[in-house]
């Protein structure tokens, strides 16, 4: 059996829930539900698209938050509090800088819709394609 190609995602969080992620070396996205986290697999990349600064809060952010590679295979549950006990990842980070969106927008092939270029981020995870992801995590290394 052939081995599935490399996949490229961006998961949608707010920077503050982003930056902890980076600290914690894991993904979470969906309000912890697994079944998002079980379309990645070991070797996938991963982008974090935040469009908020805080969550719940309306201070806009409208940037690449954080840039990572899938560890492995494994799905795994932590207890937040008494009554949230998300699904989360391993994820190894690399370093980046935040870049805003606004620039890439007509560039970038999963924003069909350039007047309404935020939908795409609604469901907190999409599959992009190789050369949208090359164009992000660049600029985001630079």
């Amino acid at each position: 059996m052939k081995d599935r190609e490399t996949k490229y995602w961006v998961l949608s969080a707010s920077k503050d829930h982003v930056k902890n992620a980076v600290l914690e070396e894991i993904a979470q996205t969906c309000h912890g539900k697994a079944s998002p986290l079980k379309r990645m697999k070991k070797g996938d990349y991963l982008i974090y698209y935040s469009g908020k600064q805080t969550l719940g809060k309306p201070e806009k952010c409208q940037q690449f938050t954080a840039l990572g590679k899938v560890v492995d295979d494994d799905i795994f549950e932590f207890q937040v509090s008494e009554d949230f006990c998300p699904s989360r990842r391993k994820i190894s980070f690399f370093p980046s800088n935040d870049i805003s969106i606004l620039p890439l927008i007509d560039s970038l092939d999963f924003i069909e819709d350039k007047k309404n270029w935020g939908s795409p981020f609604r469901f907190g995870i999409l599959e992009i394609n190789r050369q949208d992801f090359s164009k992000i995590s660049a600029q985001m290394m630079n």
